[in-house]
Parts: structure tokens; sequence; C-alpha cells
């Protein structure tokens, strides 16, 4: 193999190559970043045994072949060269790829030839066009919502599902005690997309979100991997699908439409400025933030036993049967960061019920919050003796 290649023109497809290769595991093999020259093409390849990453750069190329190196070595060699023709050859009696620039000659180990097996080509069907930064931001708004726990099944998984027959789509994550959903419109999507939906692993999908920029992109299926192509065909990324039969969530969404249902209209940024304020006062043992709803005012008030204790009103408008009502403030504030709109509506069903939180800047948006359950608590000032 020998071919010549700008290091501005491939600097960030190895970046996003190597971002993918473990770091810390025994397998020789899965630290190997390939590279083939091919039809004045660079064609950059590696996998982590379950994400799938392959570039293809323009290239000159003298004598096609194939090589597997260490990846992140690689990488962070050709990071700290100049801009400027890069000299990859294939030195066989040395057992090593030679990278040249100028005056300077580095040698480095190749991997052996039979570890390389070949990734899942992208599709032949006809590939569905998205926005790239809408996907982020429909991961941005619902990811934060999925389990953590690698183990958790479906609640660790993203859902991506048709919802009904007029092109509307759902994305949505539940992690037991919060439920974001994203709706939007896409036709085509919503008619390739199989009717039981599709699930994608957490730390698959945060990769995802790291490779994804504001370009169009390129998404197609298979049984067993969604593929996810830069609009220019020339990178491609494919995350394997779980199994796991996700939750029936519209259950709990229809809650939020009954007449007994509470509305509480609050301001997002007085509110999030509020919540900041009183995350002050919790703790570990408390960690929550009371609300106490009258018609045109809002309550808010934080204790903790070694902190003291905080509460601020703030205007607001409220129908319904609830007076008092607990959340976690941490969650609560995170939620509300999600949202552009000024004005969020809270439908409450219940002291222990969902919290259902939309706004009118934020179409097709809904995230769910359980709330906490209520206990009279007694604090005690330090040196005070329980009557």
């Amino acid at each position: 193999m020998l071919l010549q290649v700008k290091k501005e023109q491939v600097i960030s497809g190895l970046q996003k190559a190597a971002n993918i290769i473990p770091s810390n595991t025994g397998a020789a093999y899965l630290r190997s970043l390939w590279i083939k020259a091919e039809a004045q093409k660079m064609i950059l390849m590696s996998t982590d045994s379950n994400l799938e990453f392959t570039g293809t750069y323009d290239a000159a190329v003298t004598e096609e072949g194939l090589v597997g190196i260490n990846g992140r070595h690689f990488v962070d060699l050709l990071r700290r060269m100049p801009a400027g023709e890069v000299t990859l050859r294939l030195d066989q009696k040395s057992g090593s790829l030679v990278v040249e620039q100028g005056r300077r000659n580095y040698r480095l180990p190749i991997s052996e030839p039979t570890w390389f097996q070949p990734l899942t080509p992208f599709p032949d069907a006809a590939p569905v066009v998205w926005s790239g930064d809408f996907l982020q931001d429909a991961i941005d708004k619902t990811l934060f919502c999925v389990g953590d726990d690698e183990g958790a099944d479906a609640l660790g998984c993203l859902y991506i599902r048709p919802s009904g027959k007029d092109g509307k789509i759902d994305i949505s994550g539940l992690n037991g005690h919060q439920f974001a959903l994203l709706q939007c419109m896409h036709d085509e999507l919503a008619s390739k997309l199989p009717e039981e939906g599709i699930l994608l692993p957490r730390k698959y999908v945060i990769e995802l979100r790291k490779w994804l920029s504001e370009d169009e992109i390129e998404l197609n299926f298979s049984s067993k991997r969604l593929f996810v192509r830069s609009g220019n065909g020339q990178e491609c990324l494919s995350l394997p699908r779980s199994a796991y039969l996700y939750p029936d969530y519209t259950a709990f969404l229809k809650r939020l439409d009954t007449p007994e249902a509470s509305k509480l209209d609050i301001s997002r940024q007085d509110c999030c400025e509020a919540l900041d304020r009183l995350l002050v006062f919790n703790t570990e043992a408390d960690r929550c933030t009371t609300f106490s709803l009258g018609p045109t005012e809002l309550m808010l008030s934080s204790q903790g036993q070694d902190t003291g204790s905080a509460s601020e009103s703030l205007d607001a408008a409220y129908s319904g049967s609830i007076s008092r009502i607990v959340f976690p403030t941490k969650s609560l504030l995170d939620i509300l960061s999600r949202y552009v709109s000024q004005k969020l509506t809270l439908t409450l069903t219940g002291e222990e019920g969902p919290c259902g939180i939309t706004g009118e800047d934020d179409p097709g948006y809904t995230v769910l919050l359980m709330p906490m359950k209520m206990a009279q608590q007694d604090y005690y000032s330090e040196g005070e003796e329980e009557a």
C-alpha cells in the first residue's frame, strides 16, 4: 500500500474513527484502525464490535492495499504533525506502516491481517434524508430521560417509532421517574420505520450525538442496525438496535387530558432562577422543593436540616384542586432548562401522579416528571432537645 493524503482533509475523520475505538480493551484487534487504499480513495474503518465507522476521503493512491494499526496511537501522531501532505507506505519486510512528511519519518507496527472483518455496508435501499441539527436537538431533548443502567433493558434505550398514519414520529426516553417525548413530522421516515419502532442503546446514541453536525444526513435500517451517513456520503456510522419491548407510554399521557387535571402556568425563567437559589438549601436527604398553589401565586419552599429554609413567591395562573405538590429540585431545574418557551404549562394529575410539562414555543415536546411523596418532617436547631 502506498498513498499520499493531506492531513487537514482526513484528521477530523481520523479522530471520529478513533473515538469509538476502545481504550482499555485487552483485545488488540478492537484497538485497530484499518486503512484501505483503493481507487484514489483512503478508506478508514473502525469498530468497538458494536458501533461501526467508515470514512472515505480523496487521496493519491499509487499502490492499493489494506493495513491495520493501533488507531489511537496513529491519530495522536497525525494530530501532532503540521498541515500538509502525508505519505503512508506499507513496509512488508519490517511489518510496519511508514508515515512520512518532509524530513519526518515514523514507523508503526501493523495489526495481524487476519483480524480484519469487513464492516456492514450502508443498505442499498433508498435512504431517508434528515437534518443533522434537528436530530441533535431531538437527542438533547429526550436522551436525558433514558436510564444509564446498561442492564435496564428497554429503559436504557432511545425509542423512535411511527405514530399513526399521518407522518408523525415519536422520539422518547423513559427511566421510570421521568419521560420525555418529542413528536415531529417526516412522512418518508415514518413510512420507513418498522411499526414497532426501533430501540437504540443510550451509550451508542451518545456517540451518534458527538458525530452529528448541522449538515444533512441520510438514514437507513436493517433488521439489526441503524445507519447514519453524511449527506455527501463521505462518512457512515452504524448503531446496533436492541430487541427489547418498549413500555406503552400512551396510558399515562392520556391522564394529562382528563378534566380532573390541574393546570399551572409559570414563567420558565423566573421559576428556573428561583429553583436554582432554593437548590442551595437542598441536601442529599432533603432534595426537593414544595409548590404551594394559589390562583395567582406560586409559593416555592425548600429546607434542609443542616442548611436552613428558603421560600419565594412567583406570579402564576393556576386552576385545579391540588393545593401542594413536591418535586425533586435538581431534576425539575434540568427539565425546565430543555425548553425555549418563556411560558410553561405544568399539568398536574395528582399529588403523586405524573406532571406533564409543555410550552407553546416547544411544539410536540412533553416531559413527564413524577412528584415526590410528601412527608411531614421536623427540624431541630443545634443543641435543641426533642420534647
